[in-house]
């Protein structure tokens, strides 16, 4: 794959869909005028070269680091090698001001202490019942959350997320990055082989690119995303109650009450689940058992994809603030930040990623990866402006 073509790609789609009409299959969406970030020009807007500091050193000792990457709209992403995090992304408002979009630890020691807000989770994301999964006849048995629910979720307590990776700056034509990298030796928290994880975040002039690769040396289940919280006002402390979502799913995945999913597909219309048309997210979120989302939507447009299909958009009517979620991956976990109290609801999470428990449901897609294949999923978040 072109590395430049998904930015491309993710530019085509947004201008598209920006303008209204029937984008989520036959449903009709509503016309929301919209200004695209990026000028009618074909200049190259990005500034560089990256940025690179120390964030600070975690609790072992380990040197992080903190990349900055800026463009030329005024769209800027701070990553630490610290879990692959994404530490902060500003895009600006209708007015031009620019504030950060996503709920940020202050310092690294907050990340370390904190839960997940804009890591890279892994080695698989979400839950997988009866604690592990067997391959070839072999069992291997990860860490749960307690005996009780056998439940295992994210990767583990020291997954990924919890590591601290490998970083350099990248760029291309038409934009700027960062490469991480780390190894996973055979069975951390269970899992098998030795992986090799790429995760690339690249910016170009108006969307932020995650690219995740892995290589395994034994045959094991992956499944990788990120847990960034978003809430596109851009002010701390306020609900993304009043922002509205359109989401291209017309199924949700049926879970228990540990959220492990049954393997049913539920189909969303004239549900609290329904967002084809676009609704603001408090118009049925007192209706969704358990106090707000936490549920994975299955985009339409199943089977591999070779690039970033388009699942969503959300905009804050205040701030004028719209983003796009494209992605290859077949589902995406909408999470309300429903353990927040005060306000309710103050992030949303665009989890796109597999399907939860899928090594233990053979009619989900799989996430079987064996010794000589690639991992590859890439995930588009696209910036624009409402009028």
């Amino acid at each position: 794959m072109n590395l430049p073509q998904l930015s491309r790609l993710a530019t085509a789609a947004f201008l598209v869909c920006v303008g209204g009409g029937t984008i989520f299959g036959q449903q009709p969406v509503p016309k929301v005028p919209q200004v695209p970030l990026k000028p009618e020009s074909d200049k190259t807007l990005i500034t560089g070269p990256v940025t690179r500091a120390t964030w600070g050193k975690t609790k072992a000792g380990e040197v992080v680091d903190l990349f900055t990457l800026t463009s030329s709209l005024g769209i800027r992403a701070r990553i630490a090698t610290y879990g692959a995090l994404l530490v902060s992304l500003e895009t600006p408002d209708r007015e031009g001001v620019a504030n950060d979009i996503t709920i940020s630890y202050p310092d690294l020691a907050a990340a370390e202490q904190g839960g997940l807000n804009g890591n890279v989770v892994g080695r698989f994301a979400n839950r997988i019942d009866t604690g592990g999964f067997t391959i070839d006849g072999k069992r291997h048995d990860l860490e749960t959350v307690n005996q009780k629910t056998n439940v295992h979720i994210h990767g583990g307590k020291q997954g990924i997320q919890r590591q601290v990776w490998e970083g350099k700056p990248i760029e291309g034509n038409d934009w700027i990055g960062v490469r991480l990298e780390h190894t996973s030796p055979d069975s951390h928290e269970g899992f098998p082989g030795e992986v090799k994880f790429i995760v690339e975040y690249r910016l170009d002039d108006d969307s932020l690119t995650i690219d995740y690769k892995a290589t395994t040396t034994k045959p094991t289940h992956l499944n990788l995303t990120n847990h960034a919280y978003f809430n596109l006002s851009g002010e701390p402390g306020t609900s993304i109650s009043d922002h509205v979502l359109e989401l291209k799913a017309e199924h949700i995945l049926a879970i228990d009450d540990r959220k492990i999913p049954t393997g049913k597909y539920l189909p969303v219309k004239g549900t609290p689940f329904d967002f084809l048309k676009g609704k603001p997210i408090a118009d049925q979120i007192h209706d969704v058992e358990g106090g707000g989302y936490d549920h994975c939507f299955v985009l339409n447009k199943q089977g591999s994809l070779a690039e970033p299909t388009l699942f969503g958009r959300i905009t804050d009517p205040k701030s004028g603030r719209v983003m796009e979620i494209l992605t290859t991956q077949p589902g995406c976990q909408i999470y309300t930040a429903n353990h927040y109290k005060d306000p309710k609801w103050p992030a949303i999470c665009f989890e796109t990623q597999h399907f939860p428990d899928a090594p233990n449901k053979p009619n989900f897609p799989s996430t079987l990866l064996k010794p000589g294949e690639e991992f590859r999923e890439v995930t588009v978040f696209q910036f624009g402006i409402a009028k």
